[in-house]
């Protein structure tokens, strides 16, 4: 299968080494990994932000370096879930309407991809590791994605998978609701990452690396001994 990669601005600038790990399992399944480097923002940023136009100028971008792609994998929930759910608000009634309808069904997340449309659970992997994870607001409310990472991550080898309490609760991040409500974003991670550590895991694993990085934030400032890591880079270990 051919897979065209969208690499969102954040991963591309801060977490690069996610999105190698997320081609090497690809290319492992057999897929055909291409890339646009013309590419930039799915426009979400500009959206959430309420500038609806500036954001719909970045979108047309995305359509058009999108369009010839058989399908579009993204490590994160959120970018996918944006495409698939606003694109059609954004361009409803428009020249690009049936064209934005088609890529809606042509995006998806990456543990999505693996499991519903490879087909795939066991990777191979391998990593001793005690792990929770946790379901982002975009792959669990956008994306409706709920098992699949949970699938994924049964079949490494070493792994022990531990549920947190309240799970399904909201990190706190939540793009610039972090910035603009900061000391609600900061009780909100204090929560989550209290759940995770009552389960007695090492490791907060998650489809979203904003998510992560957030949890992260506060981790690093608490000096707590847990750490964070994208499902990719789960999959890519031990071989």
């Amino acid at each position: 299968m051919k897979v065209q990669l969208f690499i969102p601005c954040f991963v591309d600038q801060l977490f690069p080494q996610t999105a190698f790990n997320m081609i090497k399992v690809l290319e492992k399944l057999g897929c055909e990994v291409s890339y646009n480097e013309e590419q930039t923002c799915c426009g979400q940023p500009a959206f959430n932000a309420g500038y609806w136009d500036e954001s719909k100028a970045v979108c047309e971008k995305f359509i058009h370096e999108v369009k010839d792609a058989e399908c579009i994998v993204a490590p994160s929930a959120s970018c996918a879930g944006f495409v698939r759910n606003y694109y059609p608000k954004l361009f409803d009634n428009s020249s690009v309407h049936n064209e934005v309808k088609d890529i809606r069904n042509r995006m998806f997340e990456f543990s999505e991809f693996l499991v519903n449309v490879l087909k795939v659970e066991d990777i191979g992997a391998s990593l001793p590791l005690k792990a929770t994870y946790h379901d982002s607001c975009a792959a669990l409310r956008e994306c409706r994605i709920k098992e699949e990472p949970r699938k994924l991550l049964e079949k490494v080898k070493g792994l022990e998978l531990l549920e947190m309490q309240d799970v399904e609760t909201c990190c706190g991040f939540g793009g610039t609701f972090s910035v603009k409500y900061e000391p609600i974003s900061i009780g909100m991670a204090d929560q989550k990452v209290s759940n995770a550590m009552q389960t007695g895991a090492d490791c907060i694993i998650s489809t979203d690396l904003s998510c992560l990085m957030h949890l992260d934030g506060y981790i690093r400032h608490k000096q707590l001994p847990l750490r964070t890591m994208h499902i990719a880079d789960v999959l890519a270990s031990g071989w």
